[in-house]
């Protein structure tokens, strides 16, 4: 069977109205229509794209579950487009998470929930939501599959390696990234090029690095959001503001990259589990 070779893909920086999720509804119907007229075939949002980061207990007013009409609607003006964005989504009552819904077909067709909940610097996600306990894999097209991961998901290696064992196409980051959010001498401007740059290059794996840009609060959101090639190259970069950034990634690429470069097809999980055993 032959797939066909490039995917048009998009990162959609754009800022959120803290707990106003109607107005970031209306804000993402936009993206996507303006998507569509650029024949994307996958669109990321940043983390929670749809609430807003700092939400502190305003958590449980934003929370809704995956059957939530909005989203519903929002799926239908995805269509045949896989569209990735950030909610908080609520399991049971009480029981929260930093999620993201994966959207195609005219239907969720997938949440995935964010395993790494930062409690360190300016952050304190641990506080207001649960773990999940899962990975995602889904299909945009034959041949053509995303994992995503969740912001500091990213900063785990070991969550990174379980993400790309299944040999995803793609890698979906969307991510909420402040200015000095972590500590005054740890830059996240520097240090999340050189992170997705790493694992686009170590997996031959393209990055689709959303972020945000705006102000919240005392936080400002910088940006810098990325579309990466299989080799760490980089494909498309925004700039100051809001903005949507598109290319078209190959699947000869990909390949010529893994082949080169066997990090997956080498992947030695049975010794990899074994050397874990006994660690917490």
């Amino acid at each position: 069977m032959h797939y066909q070779d490039t995917l048009k893909v998009g990162a959609a920086q754009i800022n959120t109205e803290l707990g106003d999720v109607d107005a970031n509804l209306a804000h993402h119907h936009d993206l996507i229509a303006q998507a569509h007229r650029q024949a994307l075939e996958l669109l990321v949002f940043p983390e929670l794209s749809l609430t807003g980061y700092s939400l502190g207990p305003r958590v449980i007013d934003v929370a809704f579950p995956r059957e939530d009409p909005r989203l519903a609607r929002l799926a239908e003006a995805a269509g045949e487009m896989q569209v990735v964005v950030g909610f908080v989504e609520e399991a049971s009552p009480g029981e929260y998470y930093n999620a993201l819904a994966i959207l195609q077909h005219g239907r969720v067709t997938a949440v995935h929930r964010k395993l790494n909940l930062p409690t360190y610097g300016g952050l304190e996600e641990g506080k207001w939501f649960a773990h999940g306990e899962s990975l995602t894999h889904t299909t945009i097209r034959p041949g053509w599959t995303a994992t995503p991961l969740i912001c500091a998901d990213l900063w785990n290696p070991a969550l990174v390696h379980a993400a790309l064992l299944a040999r995803p196409t793609v890698l979906c980051a969307p991510i909420n990234s402040a200015s000095g959010i972590v500590s005054e001498s740890f830059s996240n401007e520097d240090n999340w090029v050189l992170n997705v740059r790493f694992y686009a290059m170590t997996y031959g794996t393209p990055v689709i690095m959303a972020n945000r840009y705006g102000a919240e609060g005392d936080s400002h959101f910088w940006g810098g959001s990325r579309i990466l090639g299989p080799r760490g190259d980089l494909l498309a970069a925004a700039d100051a503001g809001e903005q949507l950034i598109v290319a078209e990634i190959s699947r000869t690429a990909i390949a010529r990259a893994r082949f080169e470069l066997p990090t997956l097809r080498d992947a030695d999980t049975p010794l990899v589990r074994q050397l874990m055993d006994g660690y917490r």
